[in-house]
């Protein structure tokens, strides 16, 4: 099941509550939490699915960390493609205590992760931003989230490929064009250059929420306070 969100109340902006729209995001029994609604509740996302499932971030690296670390919280397998492990090795340490729950790959260099109903697998891909296409898909019960850090020439495709997208604080340039491929309304799309680090605009079809992340004691000793610019 899913429930209906309203934004977060934070001095980043403001719209009318009307344009607040509800979001029916996917829930499973092994949802990951991404944040919070305004009242405080819990907001999840079933990342372990029968079908495909195709995930794009515009926003930090911290965000995309934290899902990451949560989605190896129940239970999924999380390979990270990326040109930069070293941002990425502290956390895959930690998340594993020595297990390879959380495993480190080069752009272009993931194997085959046997993704099964038993055996989930999120692929987090932080290749910049032009990540290339490959054979890292989605596929039954292996999803994949894309970081992107900002616009770029291949965030057309994405953001219409894409069943969940997640943006954070852009340029005004970059909201206007986000706001016409997704169909924002105008307060939507005026408000994503004045988000506060954390918050996330996340949209599923013609759905909106508001979203705030914030890191347990735990995720915050390991990466820090949450933050927009890498």
């Amino acid at each position: 099941m899913a429930r209906g969100l309203r934004g977060p109340r934070h001095p980043g902006h403001t719209m009318p509550i009307g344009d607040l729209g509800a979001l029916s995001l996917p829930v499973g029994d092994d949802g990951v939490v991404i944040g919070d609604d305004a009242e405080g509740r819990p907001l999840m996302v079933g990342f372990h699915r029968s079908t495909p499932y195709d995930v794009l971030l515009i926003g930090g690296l911290w965000t995309a960390q934290v899902v990451a670390l949560r989605a190896a919280g129940t239970g999924a397998r999380v390979a990270v493609e990326t040109g930069r492990a070293g941002v990425w090795s502290g956390l895959a340490q930690a998340a594993g205590a020595g297990l390879d729950c959380v495993t480190l790959h080069d752009v272009g260099r993931v194997p085959p992760m046997g993704a099964t109903v038993g055996s989930p697998v999120v692929v987090v891909r932080d290749c910049g931003m032009r990540p290339p296409r490959g054979r890292v898909v989605s596929s039954p019960w292996q999803s994949v989230l894309t970081l992107l850090p900002y616009l770029s020439p291949v965030a057309p495709r994405l953001l219409r490929d894409s069943t969940l997208v997640g943006v954070q604080r852009v340029s005004p340039q970059e909201a206007e064009q986000i706001g016409r491929i997704l169909g924002l309304s105008r307060a939507e799309s005026d408000a994503l250059p004045t988000l506060a680090d954390g918050v996330t605009l996340w949209c599923s079809g013609s759905e909106r929420s508001w979203v705030m992340t914030s890191g347990t004691d735990a995720e915050t000793g390991l990466l820090g306070a949450a933050r927009r610019m890498d």
